[in-house]
C-alpha cells in the first residue's frame, strides 16, 4: 500500500482503521462478545461459550500474526505500544491486569464493551469512558506546569525496578529460540494456535453457537487486519520507501513545510486494537481543539467501534438509553472506571489490547496481563457472590479467601464460608 504523499497515506491509515473498527463494533454488539461476560459465565454458571469465543479471537490473531510476520507482512517488533520490549515489566503487567479485571467487573464491561454499550445508548458508559480517559491521559502525560505524571508519582519508583531484562525482545520466540526467533515465533505460534483451536471446538455447544463463533472470528480477524494495514502503509518518495513513522520522524528533512506534522510519531507505528490508552489520546485530541495532528489510530478505533455498535443497535432496534439504577450502581461504575484507567495503562493494554493484540505477538508480558485480568475479574465475582448470599455474615476477607479456594489458589482447609 504505497502512496505518493504523507497525507494520502495517513488518510488511508486512519480510515482503514475506522472501517475495521466499525465492523468489529457492529459484530461485537450483535454477538454480545464480551470478555467480562465470558469470565462471568464461566465463574458463575460454568458456561464457557463466550470464553471460548475470546480464545478463538486470540487463536485467529496469533496464527495470522506469526504467519504474516514470517513472510514479512506484519512488523510486530516495532509496535506501539512496545509489547515485545526487552524489559519485562512483569509486576506492572500483573498488577495492572488485576486492577483492570476488578475494574471491568465493577463497571460492567471492559474498554471495548464500554464503547459498544455507549454506541447502544448506555449513557452510564459515557461516565466510565470519561473517567478512564482522564486517568489514562495523565498516566502518560504530565500535569499542567509539571513534568510529573500519575505513573511517575504513584508507581515508577517502586514498580519499575522490578522489571527483568530479557535482552532484545521478550517474545517467546526470542526467549526460547534465540538463534532464530522468527522461525521460533512461527513454530510456537502455530502450536499454541492449533492447541487453542482444538480446545475451543472440542465443545459441541460452542460448535452450535453461531454468534460465539462469529464474534471470535471477526474480533480475531479485526486485530489481524489492523496489524496488516498499519505494517504496510508506506510513502514512495523518489523511489525510496518510508513508513508513516519514519517519514514523520524525518519531517524537517522530507516535508515541504511544518504544516500537518503529527504531534506524536509513536501512534504511527505498526499496531492493532487496544482501548484504554486511546481513550486518553481521545481526550488529548479533544483538548487540542480536534486538530488533525492529534488524530491517531486509537482515536479512530474508538470512533469506529462506537459507530459500528450504534448502527447495529439501530438496525436491530435494540438502541435504548440506560442510566444508573441506583447510587450504588453509580459508585461501582465510578470505582471500576478508575481501576480500569490505572490498570489498563499499567498492564500496557486491556482485554483486547493485551488479551488478544498483545498475545498475538507472543509477548510474555501479555500472557501475564491476560492472567491478571482473568484472575482479578473472577475473584471479584466470587467475592460479590459470597457477599450477596451471606450478606452481613460474611466479611470481605472471608469472602476473598473462600473465593481463592474456589479458584483452586488456596487449599480447601482454608475455606471460611461454605461453597455456594
Amino acid at each position: 500500500m504505497q502512496f505518493e504523499t504523507f497525507f494520502s497515506a495517513q488518510s488511508f491509515f486512519l480510515w482503514a482503521t475506522f472501517a475495521i473498527a466499525l465492523v468489529m463494533g457492529a459484530v461485537v454488539n450483535k454477538t454480545n462478545f464480551c470478555t467480562m461476560g465470558a469470565v462471568s459465565d464461566w465463574v458463575n454458571m460454568g458456561d464457557t461459550g463466550r470464553f471460548r469465543a475470546w480464545l478463538l479471537a486470540i487463536a485467529v490473531a496469533m496464527l495470522g500474526v506469526v504467519g504474516l510476520e514470517y513472510f514479512g507482512f506484519v512488523d510486530a517488533g516495532s509496535a506501539f505500544p512496545p509489547y515485545r520490549a526487552g524489559q519485562l515489566i512483569w509486576a506492572e503487567n500483573l498488577l495492572g491486569g488485576l486492577l483492570f479485571g476488578i475494574g471491568m467487573t465493577l463497571a460492567s464491561g471492559c474498554g471495548n464493551k464500554t464503547l459498544v454499550r455507549l454506541g447502544g445508548g448506555n449513557i452510564k458508559s459515557l461516565m466510565v469512558f470519561a473517567v478512564i480517559a482522564v486517568i489514562a491521559y495523565f498516566m502518560v502525560n504530565p500535569f499542567p506546569g509539571s513534568d510529573q505524571t500519575l505513573f511517575t508519582v504513584l508507581f515508577y519508583d517502586w514498580i519499575r525496578p522490578l522489571a527483568v531484562d530479557l535482552g532484545a525482545s521478550q517474545d517467546l520466540g526470542s526467549v526460547l529460540v534465540r538463534e532464530n526467533p522468527l522461525t521460533g515465533r512461527l513454530v510456537i505460534g502455530l502450536i499454541l494456535g492449533v492447541v487453542l483451536l482444538v480446545i475451543i471446538f472440542k465443545s459441541a455447544d460452542f460448535r452450535r453457537s453461531f454468534d460465539n463463533i462469529l464474534g471470535g472470528l471477526v474480533v480475531g480477524l479485526a486485530v489481524l487486519g489492523a496489524w496488516y494495514v498499519t505494517s504496510n502503509v508506506s510513502i514512495d518518495l523518489d523511489g525510496e520507501q518510508y513508513s508513516l513513522q519514519s517519514y514523520a520522524q524525518q519531517w524537517d528533512f522530507l516535508a515541504d513545510s511544518g504544516e500537518g506534522k503529527p504531534a506524536d510519531t509513536r501512534p504511527l507505528a505498526p499496531q492493532s486494537f487496544t482501548f484504554i490508552n486511546p481513550m486518553g489520546q481521545t481526550l488529548g485530541y479533544a483538548s487540542a481543539g480536534f486538530r488533525e495532528t492529534y488524530l491517531t489510530f486509537g482515536v479512530m478505533a474508538l470512533l469506529g467501534v462506537i459507530a459500528g455498535s450504534f448502527l447495529w443497535a439501530l438496525l436491530s432496534r435494540s438502541f435504548r438509553f440506560e442510566w444508573f439504577a441506583s447510587l450504588r450502581d453509580f459508585v461501582n461504575h465510578l470505582v471500576g472506571a478508575v481501576l480500569m484507567g490505572f490498570g489498563g495503562v499499567l498492564a500496557l493494554g486491556c482485554t483486547i489490547g493485551q488479551g488478544i493484540t498483545g498475545i498475538s505477538t507472543l509477548a510474555i508480558g501479555s500472557f501475564i496481563a491476560f492472567g491478571g485480568i482473568v484472575l482479578g475479574s473472577a475473584l471479584t465475582m466470587k467475592v460479590q457472590y459470597y457477599k450477596l448470599v451471606y450478606e452481613q455474615e460474611a466479611s470481605f476477607m472471608a469472602a476473598l479467601i473462600s473465593g481463592l479456594v474456589d479458584l483452586h489458589l488456596l487449599p480447601k482447609g482454608m475455606r471460611k464460608l461454605e461453597a455456594v
